[in-house]
């Protein structure tokens, strides 16, 4: 796709050119706030901590935080609970009429849900912040505990967590990309080279053996391989169109196709099901040896790398895959009623709820390949990475992100630089055509009958 770039026209594209300085811009700001820290942490306590407990937050906590949660930053919740909010509300859209109903009121409707959808992000984050900062309380890692600071703790981590969300709304409107998805995209990005470093490190000290860190090379460049091959891959159904008559003119009949990805829902099930996994994670981290005997429990279970915490992460990728695929990214009554609408038909079945029947039973069984690829390149990196105790950035999911959201910004670069191109061409045109009127118009004209 990169090859495919044009960068004369990338030159002449002001509007895409402001899009990628603007998106740029809040990113930056979105790193440096990971740096500033929440009032009332003792430093050289987290510090000390943070080292003995890599290895633990390597499991997933640190991964769409961008290092925030390391440091405890403002924006440690991340946009977690913005996401995990939007599972809710999607899910309760699927299974409440009335909420149903105001999603096909139209553009109306979706600012309904996306209102929706911010207050419960302020409740899962404030619910999030008060755990962590008892949970910081509990580690022994707070300068003066008390209300005081859990207050503080909860109105800047909900502060950075509604920040977050505001500066992912305003690269998706004004900038290029998804906001959400290139938030936890440069936060991984980010922290990879000190994750190498850590990793050859790890080799010098003869904690990894040579064959290790070949072999761990050799799995992420072939993960990375499968997951571009994978999300490249097309199931296309044949659609005809009749041969129609507008005026006296009768237009003949075309052929074209439907494209159907084996993975439409894109990144989206793994950041879901990862989100369902970190709050448990996150604040038996930060208690220690506090943790109350439930919340132990619980980590023995669901901790990473044990069986339960495998099958549950699986069982949430393929229920997500299905989900947010027939209910969000290609539904098919929507797409049966379009094609509807254009005369357009699958040849040998009818228009209209046949129609719908059969793409369904199609996204169906190719969602059983999208699932089984989704669930087997995030949990099998995450098996061999559990048991080598490295870095979570070098897991499947972290992979997945940096593919899926890399591809699709460059999808969306080279829409606008083909709008662009197009828009000169008519410009062009409309000057020619100026220019061939005014000649004309310059020419002598014949005498005028009488």
């Amino acid at each position: 796709m990169a090859a495919n770039l044009s960068w004369s026209t990338f030159g002449k594209a002001t509007e895409l050119r402001q899009r990628i300085l603007f998106t740029i811009g809040l990113l930056i700001i979105y790193r440096l706030g990971t740096y500033i820290p929440v009032p009332g942490i003792d430093g050289g306590e987290l510090r000390a901590f943070m080292e003995q407990a890599a290895a633990g937050l390597g499991g997933g906590i640190d991964l769409f935080t961008g290092g925030a949660i390391g440091r405890m930053g403002v924006f440690a919740l991340g946009i977690m609970p913005y996401i995990s909010a939007s599972i809710i509300i999607q899910l309760m859209t699927a299974m409440v009429p009335a909420l149903e109903n105001i999603k096909k009121e139209g553009e109306q409707g979706r600012k309904k849900i996306n209102q929706y959808t911010r207050y419960g992000t302020v409740l899962l984050a404030t619910f999030q912040a008060y755990g962590l900062a008892v949970s910081l309380e509990a580690g022994g890692l707070v300068t003066d505990p008390g209300w005081f600071f859990r207050a503080a703790c909860v109105v800047t981590l909900v502060g950075g967590t509604m920040f977050l969300m505001w500066l992912g709304e305003q690269i998706t409107a004004r900038g290029i990309g998804n906001g959400i998805s290139l938030i936890i995209f440069v936060g991984i990005i980010a922290e990879i080279p000190g994750a190498f470093a850590q990793f050859f490190e790890q080799g010098r000290q003869n904690a990894i053996t040579t064959p290790v860190i070949l072999g761990v090379l050799v799995m992420i460049m072939a993960t990375l391989l499968f997951v571009v091959f994978m999300e490249r891959s097309l199931r296309k159904i044949h659609i005809q169109y009749p041969r129609r008559q507008v005026g006296m003119k009768v237009y003949d009949g075309g052929s074209s196709h439907l494209p159907i990805k084996v993975n439409p829902a894109g990144v989206i099930p793994a950041i879901f099901a990862s989100s369902l996994l970190l709050l448990p994670t996150t604040i038996s981290t930060f208690s220690g040896q506090n943790a109350g005997p439930l919340m132990t429990w619980i980590l023995t279970l669901f901790g990473p790398g044990q069986p339960l915490y495998l099958i549950f992460f699986a069982g949430m990728i393929i229920f997500f895959t299905y989900f947010y695929t027939l209910n969000v990214s290609f539904k098919v009554e929507d797409v049966a009623d379009n094609l509807k609408n254009q005369n357009g038909f699958i040849p040998g079945i009818r228009p209209g709820p046949k129609t719908a029947e059969y793409l369904e039973y199609v996204v169906n069984r190719v969602l059983v390949l999208g699932s089984g690829y989704l669930a087997l390149v995030v949990l099998l990196p995450e098996m061999i990475r559990t048991q080598l105790s490295i870095t979570a950035y070098f897991g499947g999911t972290s992979i997945l992100i940096i593919v899926s959201v890399g591809m699709d910004t460059v999808q969306q670069v080279q829409s606008h630089l083909l709008a662009h191109q197009y828009e000169g061409l008519i410009e062009k045109s409309q000057l020619r055509g100026r220019k061939g009127g005014a000649k004309a118009g310059k020419r002598k004209k014949g005498p005028a009958r009488r």
